[in-house]
């Protein structure tokens, strides 16, 4: 059974040797057909490449996907696979109905892993959630997922957070399957959970870096009371961005003998922000706490003030460009698993971007909607 669906979409979540297939189609075909048996008539991989194809031409919606497959010239229905429909070997599109169905039937686990990057050996990870909040329906709250991103922006995957619950329960299962030894796992004040500490470090061989807020008040408490003003490490940031000029002091401390109580922690990090606004000169002050397992050879000041800093970039490398380029928080898509699937699709178009070279993500979706039918086909590598 897949994590997140109630479908088997493999044998169990996808492997490593499943996400490491080197071509699209060939990772594809490993995941289980969601429709019956009978009345099938597209192929499940070629319309999966369709949904992938029109989502990097700039596709927001089912609809919008169908039109795209729908205007898709015959040879490039070739390429993705179409099906054969009369003697005279013409191609035929799935219908956006068609498209729907399955988009919001096929397993969301396994398309999330599959459609992701491997993050072993990556430097860092964040993890953090995100509401599409035009999935909330007038009997059920907006789709919360949860995902996972490496420090060079790619995203690894991605699960729904139950109902009625929060992401502290998905933690562990997003990060399950996926080897993270040597990885540093950095996550918000809400997953500072002593059993997320034992599970990185005791499982996974990994290491973390937690942000430690007045939801823990008594190791935030502990955290406030060090001596901080005895700390010999230390490191000063400066820079200017964005309407304003910014100070960072980090500062960090051994904290092993000190009996803090939590799991395997070796520093405590302080970092004080001072901003100023260069045309208000409004003035804000910012401290934030950290713990971390990492020693003190293992991570230097400047080195924890870049992990303090990398939580942050999977707002604005992920939820922010989905947001602004591909519109998810006003997208309507709310039955099946239709939310997290469409999720996974403009995540997928942004590591595919990434990983080409492009840094500007809405500028590449328009240039790619400029020859729609070759150019998302060739960055797929579809011949």
């Amino acid at each position: 059974m897949c994590r997140q669906s109630a479908s088997v979409c493999l044998i169990k979540s996808p492997s490593r040797q499943h996400r490491a297939l080197p071509h699209l189609s060939q990772r594809l075909v490993t995941l289980a057909d969601p429709r019956h048996r009978r009345g099938r008539r597209h192929s499940f991989v070629s319309m999966l490449l369709i949904a992938c194809s029109a989502v990097l031409a700039g596709a927001r919606s089912f609809t919008v996907i169908g039109q795209w497959a729908k205007s898709v010239p015959q040879a490039a229905l070739v390429r993705l696979g179409a099906r054969v429909a009369t003697v005279f070997s013409v191609r035929v599109a799935p219908s956006a109905a068609t498209v729907r169905r399955v988009l919001n039937a096929v397993c969301p686990g396994g398309l999330a892993d599959l459609l992701g990057t491997d993050p072993a050996g990556a430097g860092t990870l964040a993890v953090d959630g995100k509401s599409a909040r035009g999935s909330r329906t007038v009997t059920g709250p907006a789709a919360h997922l949860l995902a996972a991103m490496t420090g060079a922006g790619q995203t690894v995957t991605q699960l729904r957070v139950p109902d009625k619950t929060n992401e502290i329960t998905c933690f562990a299962a997003l990060l399950e399957p996926f080897d993270l030894a040597g990885v540093t796992v950095t996550a918000d004040a809400l997953h500072t959970q002593r059993a997320h500490a034992r599970f990185l470090v005791e499982e996974k061989q990994a290491h973390y870096l937690l942000v430690v807020k007045a939801n823990q008040p008594g190791l935030f408490r502990q955290l406030r009371a060090l001596p901080w003003k005895h700390a010999a490490a230390r490191r000063y940031d400066r820079e200017t961005g964005h309407g304003r000029k910014g100070t960072r002091a980090t500062r960090a401390l051994t904290v092993t003998e000190l009996g803090l109580d939590f799991p395997h922690a070796v520093q405590a990090v302080k970092v004080l922000r001072h901003r100023t606004g260069i045309r208000t000169c409004k003035v804000t002050r910012q401290t934030v706490y950290a713990l971390t397992d990492l020693t003190a050879r293992q991570a230097s000041p400047q080195r924890l003030g870049q992990l303090t800093r990398s939580q942050w970039m999977i707002e604005n490398r992920l939820h922010f460009v989905r947001d602004t380029t591909f519109a998810e928080d006003a997208s309507k898509i709310r039955t099946g698993y239709g939310p997290q699937n469409m999720a996974t699709l403009r995540s997928f178009a942004i590591n595919v971007l990434r990983a080409a070279g492009h840094a500007n993500i809405a500028a590449r979706i328009r240039a790619m909607s400029y020859e729609p039918f070759r150019r998302p086909l060739d960055l797929l590598g579809l011949t």
